[in-house]
């Protein structure tokens, strides 16, 4: 009978240890996500269940200190194929160092700067979606993160009902160019308020220049491309700038992405010109500008993004036609979009010349039509090297930044499959037991 009495009470005791194990594994397990901070040993990733959006315990992050942290899954995908990854997410009290927008809970794709949108604060569970291409990748890393690659923050991030959904790409040729004129800055540079505004004649020429580049974009790339341009006046000033030691001050997307954000969700563009004023006689020299006129090769939310910074003298001809002065006034447009075409076939691993090399190749910059020869060659492959003729691959014309249109007949892939009972539940205990031990037995052949 005694003997009875301890294996009932033994069984009790593993069945405790049993169901402790359970319950400290449910609360800890990231169903194969890796977990990675920049500051190691900072944040905490805990399965909650109790606050959750779904049937799922949600999957939550919390930072009492300044960090970066995620939790990712590396996906398998083909190349050249639009992907959107959905996510619910409530967020409390996120605090983002240094007030930097881009940072906070998002979704991202890690060693990128292909992202969501970021949410700080407190707020209650909402959507939200990043689209990307795939580019020339086979696989990804897919990160839930409480942070940027902009910056850190503090807070607390619960994730849940992750999706993803693979689209058809858009193969056309036509090009959609969304411009936003900044009619005001109004900065503080080293304690000094400097406010500036674009006049009347700024915007009648800016007008024209963009008119202009429409029609150049398809003349130069002999009709490989066509281009659509939409003008937007933003009268809500600049209050912020970023700065770059090599660039000095220039208007980062983040900068300005309050003020552009809900045109560029409500449309589906494949590039930004942000066209802007740092300088006119007065403040020739209060907005440190190494010169430049324009900075291209920078994304949105993976569109193609360009500063175009008006001169600072209203006598310049930058952007006025003239017969006598200057006959390619829309050239610094072509060449800051230039930029994010190089840039995309850089990422398709195209090998081609760079935008800047023009003189290596025997180009000069004309006085009247400036480097127009050297876009039109540059943009149909057609400059002579020792190797045949480079350029522009033909193709790049159409690897457009992946958009919602893409997603009108999508169809879903479950890459994020939760366990929805107990057996699920105790099979993917198994699973990840069995997939630690392999990856300690590849990490063990690896050092040998």
């Amino acid at each position: 009978m005694k003997s009875k009495i301890i294996n009932i009470i033994s069984w009790i005791i593993i069945l405790i240890i049993l169901v402790f194990a359970f319950l400290f594994y449910k609360n800890n397990n990231f169903n194969n996500f890796i977990r990675s901070e920049m500051n190691l040993h900072t944040s905490e990733f805990k399965r909650d269940s109790k606050v959750k959006y779904g049937k799922s315990a949600s999957y939550k992050i919390t930072s009492n200190e300044i960090n970066d942290a995620t939790f990712y899954k590396k996906v398998k995908v083909k190349k050249n194929i639009p992907y959107k990854v959905t996510a619910m997410v409530k967020t409390e009290n996120i605090i983002v160092e240094d007030d930097i927008s881009g940072v906070g809970a998002q979704i991202s794709v890690v060693g990128s700067t292909e992202k969501s949108v970021a949410i700080t604060g407190t707020q209650d569970w909402q959507k939200i979606e990043m689209i990307f291409n795939s580019k020339n990748r086979e696989e990804v890393d897919i990160g839930f993160r409480l942070g940027g690659y902009l910056g850190k923050c503090t807070g607390t991030a619960w994730f849940s009902d992750f999706a993803l959904e693979e689209g058809t790409p858009n193969e056309g040729k036509n090009w959609n160019f969304a411009c936003f004129i900044f009619e005001n800055t109004d900065v503080d540079i080293d304690g000094k308020e400097i406010k500036i505004s674009v006049t009347e004649n700024d915007i009648l020429d800016i007008r024209d220049t963009i008119k202009r580049f429409e029609n150049t974009v398809s003349t130069l790339s002999e009709n490989k491309m066509t281009s659509n341009c939409d003008i937007y006046k933003i009268e809500e000033p600049i209050s912020k700038l970023t700065y770059d030691e090599e660039f000095g001050y220039f208007v980062a997307p983040e900068d300005i992405e309050n003020s552009i954000k809900d045109v560029i969700q409500n449309n589906d563009y494949d590039h930004i010109f942000a066209i802007i004023r740092l300088g006119n006689e007065e403040h020739a020299n209060d907005i440190e500008i190494n010169d430049w006129i324009g900075l291209g090769a920078m994304d949105y939310y993976g569109i193609g993004y360009s500063n175009i910074r008006l001169p600072n003298s209203s006598k310049s001809y930058i952007y006025k036609y003239n017969t006598r002065v200057n006959t390619f006034p829309e050239e610094v447009f072509l060449h800051e979009f230039l930029h994010s075409l190089e840039r995309t076939s850089q990422e398709y691993n195209y090998t081609i010349p760079a935008l800047h090399d023009y003189k290596k190749y025997g180009y000069k910059n004309q006085s009247l039509t400036g480097l127009k020869d050297w876009y039109k060659d540059y943009m149909n492959s057609n400059i002579k090297s020792s190797s045949g003729y480079i350029g522009l691959p033909k193709e790049v014309y159409t690897l457009k930044p992946a958009n919602n249109l893409d997603f009108r007949y999508s169809y879903p892939i479950d890459e994020f499959h939760e366990p929805q009972n107990i057996i699920e539940e105790v099979k993917q205990l198994f699973k990840n037991i069995f997939q630690n031990i392999k990856n300690i037995k590849q990490l063990t052949t690896n050092n040998v």
